[in-house]
């Protein structure tokens, strides 16, 4: 397994990649390495998303971000999993959302390829997938914010 230490995105990035990639209403949104849930909250609370499910490895950050979720009172709307991102089944995804390494990205690349309908969105963050030609590229500060969409890559 790749390992990927937990670094959380501010607040302004996750905005941002939400933003990028157009997320709406409609959208079913996958945060592989989801760390504290940030992302999915506020693709759930600000950009009212029907679905978001985060994916996480770790143990503790899974019970944290449930409790957070619980709290609230977004349950009917998160769901974390507590996972092998590589092995999570991402089909009804319509947004990816990343902030892995490249060497990550570059092992989850055949299961995005594999898996994502075309048109989905893959947003990361800092992180590049090689091979891939983001449809947009915005920095942000000292991030880099990578937009790809399935069959435009």
């Amino acid at each position: 397994m790749v390992y990927v230490p937990f670094i959380s995105s501010p607040p302004e990035v996750v905005r941002r990649m939400l933003e990028l990639a157009e997320v709406n209403e409609n959208d079913v949104l996958y945060d592989l390495g989801s760390g504290d849930g940030r992302i999915l909250v506020t693709a759930v609370q600000e950009f009212k998303v029907k679905k978001a499910v985060g994916v996480e490895v770790r143990e503790d950050l899974v019970k944290n971000s449930r409790e957070e979720v619980r709290k609230l009172g977004l349950e009917n709307h998160i769901t974390i999993v507590h996972g092998d991102m590589y092995k999570v089944p991402i089909k009804d995804a319509d947004v990816v959302t990343l902030f892995l390494t490249t060497s990550a990205n570059e092992r989850l690349k055949p299961k995005l390829e594999k898996e994502l309908k075309d048109g989905a969105r893959v947003v990361s963050h800092d992180y590049e997938i090689l091979g891939w030609k983001p449809v947009k590229v915005e920095n942000l500060g000292q991030h880099t914010i990578y937009l790809y969409i399935k069959g435009k890559q």
